[in-house]
């Protein structure tokens, strides 16, 4: 239970969000966009707010996308499936089969160079990958690249889609702490040219959890076991056994259950265009 000073608080931190919407629609159409939607805590918030706002505003809903990496968690996959019948959403999902072909759709057998098409030859390249062969780890470097940030890339490009909404806030990670609340992302190699917005930045953790219950919002149940940050499932790892809104959100790490050497390159990803 939040009183009534923390209930307005929470409620003007909903209206700012709401204003990044608002800036977002007065330049594209909602069939431009697209809600990034990972199933996780601050994803669901972006889409739960913008749900409001089309409705207040008379506005079609944008479509959502979501990325598989080959390494998700059943929970996972339920809870999208689930909501987007429940909230009519229209989810697209993103898989890079090249790659998993390649590996046998097994987690840890070797992918081959040759194996794979000129587009995901050409990203290991570009990201100065020269070795013949690597072992499928959606959260390596290089896993995580073609798994994800291609995925995204591709998917942008092939649906000219010219905008898309983030879950991501400043006190997430060090890499995101100077992120502006929209950012235009130039036309690059491999790279299409297209503006992030991110309408939670200014939440903190524990104002996700207290905007997720305090207005019943439906949340992935891992996080009731005792996740408080969810990647794939075989690198990410439970803090502690008590729900993630009853742990010392303030005093510890909210992804110190994810691989860390993900963690310490996430500036490099960034600028190939990792969200």
């Amino acid at each position: 239970m939040v009183d009534e000073k923390r209930e307005r608080e929470l409620a003007a931190k909903i209206e700012k969000s709401k204003e990044i919407f608002k800036q977002a629609f007065e330049r594209f159409s909602p069939e431009e966009m697209r809600l990034i939607w990972s199933g996780g805590k601050d994803s669901t918030l972006v889409l739960w707010i913008c749900r409001q706002f089309c409705g207040e505003n008379n506005l079609n809903l944008p479509r959502a996308f979501t990325i598989d990496e080959g390494d998700s968690f059943e929970e996972i996959d339920e809870f999208l499936k689930r909501y987007s019948r429940e909230w009519n959403v229209q989810l697209d999902w993103g898989k890079n089969e090249d790659v998993l072909k390649a590996c046998n759709y097994t987690l840890g057998a070797d992918v081959h160079l040759k194996d794979l098409n000129e587009r995901n030859r050409a990203e290991l390249r570009r990201i100065g990958f020269d070795q013949e062969r690597f072992p499928f780890e959606a959260e390596s470097y290089a896993g995580n690249h073609l798994m994800k940030t291609v995925v995204f890339n591709t998917y942008l490009g092939e649906n000219n889609v010219k905008t898309v909404f983030q879950g991501i806030r400043w006190d997430e990670h060090p890499a995101r702490k100077n992120d502006q609340y929209s950012e235009e992302i130039a036309a690059a190699e491999l790279v299409p040219a297209h503006t992030r917005y991110r309408p939670i930045l200014h939440f903190t953790e524990r104002d996700i959890w207290d905007t997720t219950l305090h207005y019943k919002i439906p949340f992935c149940p891992l996080y009731e076991k005792g996740y408080r940050s969810l990647g794939v499932k075989t690198t990410s790892l439970k803090a502690e056994d008590n729900p993630a809104w009853d742990q010392d959100l303030e005093n510890t790490s909210e992804r110190g259950g994810r691989r860390q050497d993900k963690e310490k390159a996430m500036q490099r990803l960034r600028k190939l265009g990792y969200m």
